[in-house]
């Protein structure tokens, strides 16, 4: 909320009202249908205390978000998100259908259509009203393993039948300490025993003290298992305000230091190289590197030296829009990983055909894309951020089993 100036904020919440106000305006009409005057009386006052009390507690968070602790700061900004969402989207829906059926049965002015026009309306209100319930309490730690295969003619005969694991956007302060619920995601990682474990950024939401308590978590990590790690755009400190340069400077390198902690190479417009019976290939990181707005601090040019010779090369990079912009026909990189987009958290999957209003803003924005012999492969993330839900968009785990095309 301290990105948005006053006015926006209630301008917001002018909205929220006169969206309450048109809801009732139609519910009345269902009220009329009971017969107990204390229970159309309950509803009413239930109703409109919810309303006001969300647009105060907005307005009031606004006011006096820097007197709030940090730490309950993120726990309110993201509650009210959620509250926000589930009350708005639910009756706007409402709004529209019950708009639409009215208009369409004008001319039916019988009590038939006078009733089950409202009960329409309300089961369309209350059906996404569920399925945002659902999101937010059941579906954000759903976690997903998405089995891919990569097949390159570059990839050396030692390496057939690799198995890599990817996991991105943890933003570990979202998980308000529940430790229990990533160690479950560890688990499955464990389970699917990978040769080498790949963090593509976006650790945390701003700060280095989310990170508290969460060493024991990482190490539950097979520790024999090689790590590897970038930053995201989320990991450098730039959406918070600080009272210094060395101040936010600090913070970044304590996010670095955790990640070093826990056996993560991480990987700042670097590589590594991965040895099976004398062949070799690649895995280049780079700093975040995003279009405008996003900051630009990735070097690939930096990353890829001293490994250009080596055949297959694989690049850890936080935002998919790098791979477009330097990656395709600039140089030989075999696959590439990449997160940020989390797959907006709401989308649409049947079978092979995915929807998510993200594509709009990002052309590779979730899942296996190709581009002649080089691979891009972009994590819906596994913890999620604003919107604490995720609605068709479940958290995922990418595991990956590199393959030569003459295996």
């Amino acid at each position: 909320m301290r990105s948005y100036p006053i006015h926006i904020v209630i301008l917001l919440c002018l909205l929220l009202l006169a969206v309450d106000t048109a809801t009732f305006f139609y519910l009345h009409e269902i009220l009329k249908m009971l017969k107990s005057a204390y229970l159309v009386i309950s509803i009413t006052a239930l109703f409109w205390v919810f309303s006001i009390s969300l647009v105060m507690a907005i307005l009031i968070l606004k006011i006096r978000l820097d007197a709030v602790n940090p730490k309950r700061r993120q726990r309110l900004i993201s509650n009210l998100y959620g509250l926000t969402i589930s009350s708005f989207i639910p009756k706007s829906i409402f709004i529209i259908v019950i708009s639409i059926l009215y208009f369409t049965n004008y001319s039916f002015n019988n009590s038939e259509s006078m009733i089950i026009i409202p009960l329409f309306g309300v089961f369309s209100g209350f059906l996404p009203f569920f399925v945002i319930v659902y999101a937010i309490f059941k579906a954000k730690y759903n976690f997903k393993i998405y089995h891919i295969d990569i097949v390159s003619k570059l990839l050396p005969k030692s390496f057939e039948n690799f198995k890599i694991v990817q996991i991105s956007d943890l933003h570990l302060g979202s998980f308000n300490y529940k430790y229990q619920i990533l160690e479950r995601a560890f688990e499955l990682i464990n389970k699917e025993s990978p040769d080498i474990i790949c963090f593509t950024g976006d650790l945390v939401n701003n700060y280095a003290w989310e990170l508290e308590g969460w060493e024991s978590t990482f190490k539950k990590l097979n520790p024999e298992i090689k790590k590897y790690a970038v930053l995201g755009n989320h990991d450098y400190g730039d959406y918070s305000e600080w009272p210094s340069e060395i101040e936010k400077q600090n913070n970044a390198n304590t996010i670095r230091n955790f990640l070093k902690n826990v056996d993560f190479n991480l990987l700042l417009n670097e590589h590594d190289v991965v040895s099976i019976d004398n062949e070799n290939f690649a895995v280049l990181g780079v700093e975040n590197w995003g279009n405008p707005p996003f900051k630009q601090y990735g070097d690939l040019k930096e990353a890829i030296k001293g490994v250009k010779h080596i055949p297959f090369k694989i690049l850890l990079s936080h935002d998919p829009s790098h791979w477009s912009q330097e990656v395709i026909n600039n140089t030989d990189i075999a696959l590439t990983l990449s997160g940020h987009t989390h797959g907006m958290q709401a989308g649409i999957n049947l079978k092979n055909k995915q929807w998510s209003p993200i594509k709009y803003k990002y052309k590779h924005w979730a899942g296996l894309y190709k581009h002649k012999d080089q691979f891009l492969y972009v994590n819906r993330g596994l913890g999620w951020m604003g919107f604490p839900g995720r609605l068709g968009m479940r958290p995922e785990i990418s595991c990956f089993t590199l393959r030569n095309d003459k295996g």
